[in-house]
């Protein structure tokens, strides 16, 4: 496979690239400085260029809050740079993978939610998400999922990791639920989607849900400390409070996945210690 991978600086990215290119694909990994996706003539210009067979657009901005305060460039980056690549891969007959995000439902549902559930998102970040589902197009495969952790990046368990060794005790929400994600699970289940060019939204997360003050008192004891350490408040307590609301309940069934009868990803806790054992390495 000849594979392109936009967003490739970033933890997903990197970890896409490094799996196709262990599976001996001709794999070509392009950062936020290589390729600007918000720039429509560079992204037809490098896909026209390369011609692959592939595209996986791991870029995004996904910093949440941020997002509240300038609508207009989380729609150009979420939602405006995939219609720039649905353009673009179309001209060149490359299958265009791309990642969405549990942030488009409004979290009141109290089951999971599967792909067929009506989005309903309650920030800008989420909007601009769904924007960019609806931008890439029928043949496009859409990916959602939520709580992503990688080796190569900022995310809640390299944060947990650094906060336990310069606080006693740390307090997080208890009410919010997700499925941790693992960029080593997930990168190839996206290299698969794009191999076998399947279309359409797929829900794509490690199993069995937790509770953030959950996730993190897996994460406290898989580093060896106490997760007695950890203590549980409601998001109300939050201080000061998120501008961007977060989805309460962000459990995705991976439903499409399941019934195309596809290997479902591991249990958290298994990829969770595998990446706490490996970020210790590297301190």
């Amino acid at each position: 496979m000849k594979i392109l991978v936009t967003g490739a600086g970033g933890q997903l990215g990197h970890d896409v690239v490094s799996h196709c290119q262990l599976l001996g694909d001709d794999v070509t990994g392009v950062s936020r400085a290589e390729l600007d996706v918000t720039q429509r003539d560079h992204v037809h210009a490098v896909i026209s260029s390369l011609r692959p067979d592939a595209v996986i657009n791991c870029a995004a901005w996904t910093a949440v809050d941020a997002c509240e305060s300038n609508r207009e460039y989380a729609f150009t980056a979420n939602a405006l740079s995939v219609r720039w690549l649905r353009e673009a891969t179309a001209r060149s007959a490359s299958h265009l993978v791309t990642i969405s995000t549990d942030y488009v439902f409004d979290g009141t549902k109290i089951e999971p939610y599967d792909e067929w559930d009506t989005p309903n998102p309650q920030s800008i970040y989420g909007a601009s998400k769904l924007a960019g589902e609806r931008e890439a197009g029928p043949d496009a495969a859409i990916v959602r999922t939520s709580w992503v952790c990688g080796e190569h990046g900022s995310n809640m368990v390299a944060t947990v990791l650094k906060l336990i060794n310069e606080h006693d005790q740390l307090s997080f929400v208890d009410d919010q639920r997700g499925c941790p994600t693992f960029t080593a699970d997930l990168a190839p289940a996206l290299r698969q989607l794009a191999v076998e060019r399947r279309a359409g939204i797929h829900h794509l997360t490690n199993s069995r849900p937790v509770s953030w003050f959950e996730f993190v008192q897996e994460i406290v004891s898989a580093a060896g400390r106490d997760p007695s350490m950890v203590l549980p408040i409601p998001t109300s307590d939050l201080d000061p409070p998120r501008p961007a609301p977060r989805p309460m309940n962000s459990v995705l069934d991976n439903a499409v996945w399941r019934v195309a009868g596809l290997e479902p990803l591991r249990d958290h806790l298994e990829p969770l210690r595998e990446l706490v054992a490996s970020l210790h390495g590297n301190n």
